[in-house]
C-alpha cells in the first residue's frame, strides 16, 4: 500500500512539472509572438496617424471632402484599439510568464485589491 501511493505521489510530482514546463514554453512562445504583433501594430499606427494628419490637412484646404477625413480618423482609432488589445495581451502574458515561472504575487486576504505582499514589495523596489 505505501509503495501504491508513493508511486501515486510520483505520478502526481510528474504531471505537476510537465504542467509547469507547458505553461513556461506556452508563455515564452507568446512572448516572442505578442511582441512582434506590437510591433507591427505600432508601425501601423504610426502610418494611420500619419494618413489622418494628411487627411485633415487635405480637408482644411480644400482638397477632399469631410467624408476621407472621418473615413481616415476612423481607420486611426481601429488600430488605435487593436494597439491596445495587443498590449494588454502582452501585459497579461507577461503576468502568465511571471505566474509559470513561480511567481511572487501573493495577495494578503486583508488586502483586496491585490498588490503585492510586504516581502515581493520590498523585492520588487530593490528591482527599480
Amino acid at each position: 500500500m505505501a509503495r501504491a501511493e508513493r508511486d501515486i505521489a510520483v505520478a502526481q510530482y510528474e504531471k505537476t512539472i510537465e504542467l509547469a514546463f507547458r505553461d513556461v514554453a506556452d508563455a515564452l512562445a507568446g512572448r516572442a509572438t505578442l511582441t512582434e504583433e506590437l510591433r507591427a501594430v505600432r508601425a501601423q499606427e504610426q502610418a494611420e496617424q500619419v494618413r489622418f494628419d494628411l487627411a485633415r490637412l487635405r480637408y482644411d484646404g480644400g482638397q477632399s471632402s469631410y467624408l476621407d477625413y472621418l473615413d481616415a480618423q476612423r481607420s486611426l482609432f481601429a488600430v488605435q484599439q487593436q494597439a491596445i488589445r495587443t498590449a494588454l495581451a502582452e501585459v497579461q502574458n507577461r503576468i502568465s510568464l511571471y505566474k509559470a515561472l513561480g511567481g511572487g504575487w501573493r495577495t494578503d486576504p486583508a488586502n483586496a485589491a491585490g498588490t503585492p505582499t510586504t516581502a515581493v514589495a520590498a523585492g520588487a523596489a530593490g528591482n527599480s
